[in-house]
């Protein structure tokens, strides 16, 4: 092999290790901007003419964040979606990606947490945008549940949780602040 051979080999390689990390950053990104109610944010992770399964419900972009964020208001005060073992395989410009999934939902009732665990099926494509960079983000998603666990909240309210930032569904949760500083100001337990 020569050096041209080589260096085209090693381009196509970590093409292939940005466009995986690039769709990873764009799930992660979706569940951040979900669990933070970020309407705007949650949008620019699909392409518009993206659609979402969750269950028996299918629901189109335009739609998709604000059926999602009304969905979690109505029974729950805070989510929190996690990523953990991921299959990615690309063609081209798709992508088929299988994500498991582990949601925290805790209810209005403010006693109990679920546990859910399941999977996100996403096919992401990569498309032009504007100034002649390519982006991927998700087109189709299809959830499954396999099991859930359901637990008494109240260690929240417990002294050993005393005083640690709650989370908010709003511009105002820590994660939006610039820079992090140190500081007992804020929304607290």
């Amino acid at each position: 092999m020569d050096i041209e051979q080589e260096l085209a080999a090693l381009r196509a390689t970590v093409q292939e290790v940005k466009d995986r990390q690039d769709i990873l950053a764009c799930i992660q990104r979706e569940c951040r901007a979900r669990d933070r109610q970020d309407e705007a944010q949650i949008t620019a992770c699909w392409w518009e003419d993206g659609v979402d399964e969750h269950g028996s419900v299918i629901t189109r972009v335009p739609d998709y964040a604000a059926r999602a964020n009304l969905g979690h208001k109505s029974s729950f005060n805070m989510t929190s979606h996690n990523i953990t073992n991921q299959v990615c395989e690309i063609d081209g410009d798709t992508a088929y990606v299988e994500s498991y999934v582990i949601g925290g939902l805790f209810w209005l009732d403010g006693k109990t947490t679920t546990i859910a665990f399941g999977r996100y099926l996403d096919k992401l494509e990569k498309r032009p945008m504007p100034g002649g960079s390519a982006e991927w983000r998700m087109l189709v998603r299809k959830c499954t549940i396999e099991m859930t666990a359901d637990t008494d909240a109240s260690w929240v309210y417990s002294a050993a949780v005393k005083g640690f930032l709650k989370a908010r569904w709003d511009g105002n949760d820590p994660s939006y602040e610039r820079p992090f500083v140190a500081s007992t100001e804020g929304l607290r337990w």
